[in-house]
């Protein structure tokens, strides 16, 4: 038989059992006694007007389900079937409620859920930092960008891996640190060396344009380095060379016919293609020296910070009176030791007291690289 033929079966079928419980619930008990005597008078019924008015109820009578189709249909497991069997079963243990309605069971299938999206995350806050003592968030953020304009070596980036001044890091072991110092090494002109047999001659003075400046004081981990504002520079060999930083070594690096100093500034400067000149101001013992006492006054608390210093500084007052000079070609004194700097160093040296030189002692007791061979190289001094 076919499954819609079967359907309208199950559905006739429990169309009438509903119908037939309906009909029950309604008689009563007295629907279930036996009938009178046949020859019994039927009583005549009595029609009032307002059931006269009322509209007649067809009661739907039930329908037999053949046998042969239900038994069909039980043991194909039709689900119109099953949901007949159950509604049976309920029905045959307790009285139902009286249905309303047409009688006819509606099954009907939920929608298939559709999965939710996902809301979009907010965006996380920003991480809240704490403000750092006076002049530190500025300096730092102006260290960054200064340095990345400075000369290698003596930049006082960080270099990955770390050198040092002693032990396995120091400037013994520089070259095989990494491979862009292998200059240290291989080189033909580094630098410091010891400045002997110069030969005297007329030299171009080193014209020096300096001017009052803002300063910032960086501690690099590897000396003080003060960097200043643009606009201090330098004019020699008919080049004009442009102030970077200036740094200290203690002791001095240079040596003049054997002498050490007990310290010396680097003083570094750039032209507009890149070369470096550098001059060396040696510092020795004697009177307090006011321009590095500013910079002592604004050293950093902790290495790699920076502090902005308040007041300017005019370099002109680092210089000695006498500024005649040696000059020579060499390299930076600091990895990765690059070559082509040109090298003026200050005859005379400025003085620095005894206390302003202990100061720098306690944060660098030693960071100066050991002489190197002159090699033969040409010194010149000026009459």
């Amino acid at each position: 038989m076919p499954f819609f033929s079967r359907s309208l079966l199950a559905s006739a079928a429990a169309t009438a059992l509903l119908c037939s419980l309906a009909h029950a619930n309604d008689d009563g008990p007295a629907a279930h006694a036996t009938p009178a005597k046949k020859t019994a008078a039927k009583k005549p019924e009595v029609i009032t007007p307002a059931a006269a008015s009322a509209p007649s109820v067809a009661v739907p009578q039930p329908i037999a389900a053949a046998a042969p189709a239900g038994r069909e249909l039980r043991e194909r497991k039709d689900p119109l079937d099953i949901v007949r069997e159950r509604l049976a079963e309920k029905l045959g243990t307790g009285r139902a409620a009286p249905t309303s309605g047409s009688g006819v069971i509606r099954v009907i299938s939920s929608p298939t859920a559709t999965p939710a999206t996902p809301p979009a995350l907010a965006p996380l806050p920003p991480r809240s930092v704490k403000a750092p003592s006076t002049n530190t968030l500025t300096a730092k953020a102006a260290a960054s960008a200064h340095r990345a304009s400075l000369p290698d070596g003596h930049s006082g980036a960080s270099h990955a891996p770390h050198w040092d001044y002693q032990g396995e890091s120091g400037p013994q072991a520089w070259a095989q640190l990494k491979n862009e110092f292998s200059v240290c090494a291989t080189g033909k002109r580094q630098s410091p060396i010891d400045i002997r047999d110069g030969i005297k001659v007329q030299l171009d003075s080193v014209q020096f344009d300096y001017r009052p400046s803002s300063f910032r004081v960086l501690d690099n981990g590897h000396t003080v380095q003060v960097n200043v504002s643009a606009g201090n520079y330098i004019e020699v060999t008919g080049k004009r060379f442009e102030l970077v930083q200036f740094h200290f070594h203690r002791p001095s690096e240079e040596r003049i016919n054997g002498r050490l100093f007990e310290m010396v500034a680097h003083l570094v400067h750039k032209d507009i293609e890149g070369r470096l000149a550098v001059v060396a101001v040696l510092l020795d013992r004697g009177n307090a020296q006011p321009l590095v006492q500013a910079i002592w006054n604004n050293l950093p608390l902790e290495k790699g910070d920076e502090v902005i210093a308040r007041l300017p500084i005019d370099l002109n007052d680092l210089l000695p009176t006498d500024r005649s000079y040696y000059t020579y070609m060499g390299s930076l004194t600091t990895p990765p030791c690059s070559e082509g700097v040109l090298w003026m160093v200050m005859k005379n040296p400025v003085t620095l007291s005894v206390e302003q030189i202990a100061i720098f002692a306690r944060l660098y007791p030693m960071n100066a690289r050991p002489i190197q061979s002159a090699g033969g190289r040409l010194i010149k001094e000026s009459n």
